[in-house]
């Protein structure tokens, strides 16, 4: 027997540490263990979409006459003890590349050796391992332009095919725990459905039409054209060969030039999750520490009401606030408003980018460790190509060029539902008598964004010791 351990590649097709259990040629017994030390940084929406998601591949295995065993406990006595009982000689599992799951790992790997199992990590979840798109100085890209020209040009490898039902151990698992059970309340926001059968939707349904109007689609909510795959590819119900394969067939479809540029900026859009999946290797620690440094400590205001304001989508900032509610009744948000709320908490409420790194992964359903730290230290000016540490993002200037007409205002924001775009993007300009007749519900702007602007530059200004004697 052979233990394939599943982590965050919940699907039986182009699986490569599946595939791998599978060359060894031993019945293979899929894993999947509920390890509380992972739990107790996860949250009800994304615990939500974990067990949907495993459900569906209990059924893709049941098929093929196997099961999907889920055990709850530590992974270090779960996995052994797991192997152990099918008298598996080897454990195979997929690499994840946080600090987290790679202390995980190790206590594995020792469990393992002191009971004579070998065990074996695949790397999957990326296209290409930490290591090996590398400057010529070695180690990591930390300006993404650069990765992108190395990555677009290294060959990539095809799916990796689903093993044969003959390839599986006829095993038998438990019921999946509930949510309750787990110790999770019902989410607040509704989740997404996360399973493969979705997820190839999504990906055969996208890549047929809007995939050729992304790149002038992409930044405008209202309308949404992206392709709402990252929980998908944050819980591998997609494999990032096959969806990459998909992309390049797009491509070799596309009628015009515009069309194959199209197609190149959403896959350059996804080599974002693998350029800061090999930052966080590199660098584990950047989970709670800034990836650049500064001469001086930034010296955040962190006002707790304003955050509590920001959480709630209440700040008077329309599409700010629009962002938000949608966090908090989805689990998701579009990418170019999550630039835009990051942006404002770190830029204009002068809110440490861990704060609000800390409220993203509590409420969205896609949360990964590498993306979202990234992301969030992008916005920041902390992390990679931190230097226009001036890049302040204009919250009115942006809800009038990316929600011109306030749909998407209007349809998160009730309390302006009935107001025009020029008095939704004109909010802040509007005096008070008149906010109080258009909407006596929605808050003033708690802040004055030239203002904020003007101290978050002399705030880094600060940390970087420049004007000091």
């Amino acid at each position: 027997m052979i233990v394939h351990w599943h982590r965050r590649d919940l699907r039986t097709i182009d699986n490569r540490g599946l595939a791998r259990a599978a060359s060894i040629d031993d019945p293979i017994v899929p894993l999947f263990v509920l390890d509380p030390t992972v739990l107790e940084h996860a949250s009800p929406v994304r615990i939500a979409c974990l067990l949907e998601a495993l459900r569906d591949l209990r059924s893709r295995y049941r098929e093929h006459g196997s099961d999907l065993i889920v055990e709850r406990g530590e992974a270090s006595g779960v996995v052994p003890n797991v192997a152990a009982d099918s008298g598996a000689s080897s454990v195979v599992w997929n690499e994840d590349y946080s600090g987290l799951a790679r202390e995980r790992d190790r206590a594995v790997r020792a469990a393992l050796a002191d009971d004579g199992v070998a065990c074996e990590s695949v790397h999957d979840s990326i296209h290409h391992e930490p290591g090996s798109i590398t400057p010529n100085q070695g180690e990591h890209y930390s300006v993404f332009s650069y990765f992108w020209t190395k990555w677009r040009d290294r060959e990539k490898r095809a799916p990796a095919d689903e093993p044969a039902g003959t390839d599986f151990a006829t095993v038998s698992g438990e019921t999946i725990p509930s949510l309750a059970e787990l110790g999770f309340d019902e989410p607040a926001a509704t989740p997404p459905t996360v399973t493969r059968t979705v997820a190839r939707e999504r990906v055969d349904d996208f890549c047929s039409g809007p995939i050729y109007r992304y790149a002038e689609e992409r930044d405008y909510p209202a309308t949404d054209g992206t392709s709402r795959l990252s929980p998908h590819c944050k819980w591998g119900t997609i494999g990032p060969r096959e969806l990459y394969a998909a992309t390049e067939r797009a491509a070799e479809r596309a009628e015009t030039t515009d069309d194959r540029e199209s197609v190149r900026e959403f896959q350059r859009q996804l080599v974002w999750r693998e350029f800061y999946a090999h930052v966080l290797a590199f660098n584990p620690e950047t989970v709670v520490e800034n990836f650049s440094g500064y001469a001086n400590e930034i010296e955040w205001r962190n006002d707790p009401d304003e955050l509590e304001a920001w959480k709630a989508g209440e700040t008077g900032f329309p599409i700010v606030d629009a962002g938000m509610r949608q966090l908090r009744a989805e689990g998701w948000m579009h990418n170019r408003v999550r630039m835009l709320v990051a942006s404002f908490l770190t830029k204009d409420l002068l809110t440490d980018w861990r704060a609000g790194y800390d409220w993203f992964r509590q409420q969205l359903a896609d949360h990964d460790t590498a993306n979202d730290v990234g992301g969030w230290q992008w916005a920041g000016s902390t992390g990679t190509d931190a230097q226009p540490y001036f890049r302040v993002f204009n919250p009115m200037k942006q809800g009038r060029e990316y929600d011109p007409d306030g749909e998407y205002v209007r349809e998160y924001v009730s309390e302006l539902g009935e107001a025009t775009a020029d008095e939704i993007h004109g909010w802040h300009d509007l005096e008070r008598v008149e906010r109080e007749r258009i909407a006596p519900a929605y808050p003033a702007p708690i802040v004055e964004h030239a203002d904020r602007r003007e101290r978050a530059i002399e705030l880094f200004e600060r940390a970087r010791g420049e004007g000091n004697d």
